[in-house]
């Protein structure tokens, strides 16, 4: 499969901070709340330090439980995806996809995008750069019969990104096929091979991918605004199989 007449390039990408400045529960989700964002993420860290949780579970449980608490905060699937709307974008970002699609074209490579983000699923699938992605890999919840959500059927965290890596790598889509994942392929038979992965984050947080896409011989760039994160910059800086852009 590596070795088609036009060969595929996978561009992976973290979301909060990467495509957009802020993380996108702070839009009109916490807002909505009424709460202070910090108050919001600083109950998450209280919650997952003292019940020794993931950080990840720890924000999409209490997502749920403030919003509950408010008495009108809707978590319908539609109400997540609704707050894509809302989401702001850095500037080159909407029109990114088709610059770098148009240029692979013009190499005779095709350019496959992925996301691959700790933040909601359903958020994502309602901005406006969606329909760019083959596969969205994010956070998400399940639904009752009535489409509101109940409990996290999918958290995404630091290290378990990387998982996404292989499932692109090897063809193997669905997050419920453990089996496909975990078997061997051989290289040449690889939906995309490594090294025409380029992955692309903002934080400390993407440091797993980014080393397992350089170690496996693709590419990895870190985007960031140096004075607006200097504690950031100075860690990624550090890393030294990572370049940066």
């Amino acid at each position: 499969m590596s070795g088609t007449k036009h060969p595929k390039i996978a561009l992976c990408y973290d979301f909060d901070g990467t495509l957009s400045p802020r993380n996108m529960q702070e839009y009109s989700f916490i807002p909505q709340l009424a709460i202070d964002k910090t108050v919001f993420w600083r109950q998450v860290a209280e919650q997952a330090k003292n019940g020794d949780e993931d950080n990840i579970l720890s924000y999409m449980h209490l997502m749920l439980k403030k919003a509950k608490e408010t008495g009108h905060v809707r978590v319908a699937r539609s109400s997540f995806k609704e707050l894509g709307t809302s989401i702001d974008l850095f500037p080159g970002v909407e029109d990114w996809f088709q610059r770098i699609n148009e240029h692979a074209r013009s190499k005779g490579a095709k350019i496959e995008h992925y996301i691959i983000s700790s933040g909601l699923k359903e958020i994502i699938e309602g901005t406006k750069i969606a329909k760019q992605f083959k596969m969205i890999y994010a956070s998400s919840y399940s639904y009752d019969q009535h489409d509101v959500a109940i409990w996290p059927a999918l958290a995404i965290n630091y290290t378990t990104k990387t998982q996404y890596l292989f499932r692109i790598n090897k063809g193997v889509f669905d997050v419920w096929d453990h089996k496909k994942v975990n078997e061997y392929k051989p290289e040449s038979e690889r939906y995309i091979p490594f090294n025409r992965f380029i992955y692309i984050g903002d934080g400390s947080t993407d440091v797993p991918c980014m080393k397992l896409t350089k170690t496996k011989g693709g590419h990895s760039i870190a985007v960031y605004k140096p004075k607006a994160n200097s504690k950031a910059a100075k860690t990624l800086l550090g890393c030294t199989d990572i370049v940066f852009t």
